[in-house]
Formats: C-alpha cells, structure tokens, sequence
C-alpha cells in the first residue's frame, strides 16, 4: 500500500449481529461460491478500517424474507448512532406490498438512515419490476432516498444493467448507486448501458480482484472518479487486499483521492478529516 495518508470512505460493507455474523457471511460467499473474507460483525469492520485509516462506512444488510426488515433496519439504526462512523441504508423487501415498502421508507427516512439497499438475485425480484415503482417513486419525489442496488450477475437476469437503465429511464431523478462499478461480472454491459446517467454513482466492490488493470482503469475513466466511490463488500472480501488493488491501479492523485472519500463526501454531506479536526478545535 502506498505510505501517504489519504481519507477513506468504505462505501459498501454488509454487518450483522455478532450471533449470525459468521453463518450470514459464510452464506453470502457461497452464494457467490468465493470464500468470506472476514467475520461481518460491526467490530471488526472498524477495528480493520481504524488500522487502514478507514473513516467513514455505508453499512447495511439485506433482508431474505418480510419478516426481517424491521429488525435488520433496528439493528443497522442502533448501530448507526453508536458509531458516527457509518452511513446506514435500511432494508426493504420486495414481497412487501406496495403500501408496506412505502411505509418502511417512509420510516427509515425519518430514522435518519440515509437509504435503501436492494438485491434482486438474493431477494429474487426484477430490478424493474413495476411492483417496485411506488417505492422507487417515493424515493424520486417526496424521500430523496438513495437506493443502493447489487447490480449485475451473468448467472440471473434479475439485475442486470439493462433493467437498472430502464428504471433509470423511467425515474430520472431517482438517486442510485450501482454496486460492483454498475454490473457484477457483465462490466462491459454496465458500462454499455450505464454510462451515460449522469445522475448514477458506482462503487468499486467485488470487481477489482476480478479485472485488469487495464480494464478498471477503463470503467473508472469512463464513469468519471466524481461518480465512483471505493468499496470493499466487506465481509467478502479483505479491506486491506481491496485497497492494495486500488493503489495498484495507475491513477492520478486527484483520481485517487476522489474515488477513496471526494464522492462520498459529496453524496452524503461527510466532512474530511481536517475540516472534523477543524471544528473540534473551534
């Protein structure tokens, strides 16, 4: 890793109470048929993250049935005000009647989480679904909500970047970060499909370990490193391999410092450290 400090935001990481955290990350990776990384409890996420000068992180978790989202969104709420650190987006699922889905955003807006994370390959949903459009409606106009979207898996054709553009298409205002740099193993589709919303943002998780150098410098120029965040999926993947592929990347400095904490700075309000120091002071 290159010894020079920077501020890092970790834009995509999944925690989970200390009693399942080890089952549910294990479940996750084989899903995916990889090995989990790390544990997936909230400690060890900013234990790995104080040690990599990790300052800030989007945590959420993915709800697999209706009955968990109250809990998971409790869960992520209390863990948001013991930890100034994260950035917290609830769960919404998609079995939910429409009614339901608007009420749960309605309250995750107004516990003061900052989105929504959403899987259609775990949940088993359309992105575009037309069951969804109330919710992503209310998030467009009235709530301003985020939607985080897992995005892309040449497995299904539930997320694909083509479904995420036509949802796009449909609400232009709504406010989305496509996971995994806009499309989990279909990267060039995503880049095809996407790259032309202005209004989208991407992460970096679970794609660098999968792709050249020469191919992430090409999805990263082309998005633009103000639209692009630094991600890791923790606990899929090792923070601190994550950000070794990072700093392998030939980017400039400015680059660099823009997609580690500048976007996400700019999307959630977060001040860097300096202004933080600043304040403290005053």
């Amino acid at each position: 890793m290159i010894d020079r400090p920077y501020e890092i935001a970790d834009a995509h990481t999944h925690i989970f109470p200390e009693k399942i955290a080890e089952k549910a990350a294990h479940s996750i990776a084989d899903f995916y048929k990889v090995k989990a990384g790390d544990v997936g409890t909230a400690e060890v996420l900013l234990k790995n993250g104080k040690r990599l000068g990790v300052s800030h992180y989007l945590v959420c978790s993915v709800a697999t049935t209706p009955l968990q989202v109250v809990s998971i969104n409790r869960f992520i709420w209390e863990n948001c005000a013991a930890h100034p650190e994260f950035i917290g987006f609830g769960a919404i699922h998609p079995r939910m009647s429409e009614t339901q889905m608007i009420t749960e955003a309605v309250r995750i807006k107004e516990s003061g989480l900052r989105g929504i994370k959403l899987h259609p390959d775990i949940q088993d949903f359309l992105l575009d679904d037309p069951h969804m459009f109330s919710l992503y409606h209310i998030c467009e106009k009235d709530l301003r909500l985020p939607i985080l979207f897992h995005c892309g898996d040449a497995r299904y054709d539930r997320s694909s970047p083509g479904r995420l553009a036509h949802v796009l298409d449909r609400f232009p205002n709504l406010p989305v970060i496509a996971s995994h740099l806009g499309g989990y193993s279909q990267w060039e589709e995503a880049y095809a499909a996407l790259k032309d919303y202005d209004q989208l943002y991407f992460d970096t998780s679970s794609s660098l370990c999968f792709l050249s150098d020469e191919a992430a410098m090409r999805l990263i120029e082309g998005y633009g490193p103000s639209r692009l965040m630094f991600g890791t999926d923790y606990p899929l993947w090792v923070m601190e391999k994550e950000l070794d592929r990072f700093f392998s990347l030939p980017l400039r400095e400015a680059q660099r410092r823009q997609i580690l904490f500048g976007t996400f700075s700019a999307l959630f309000g977060v001040a860097s450290r300096e202004k933080r120091c600043f304040q403290a002071k005053k």
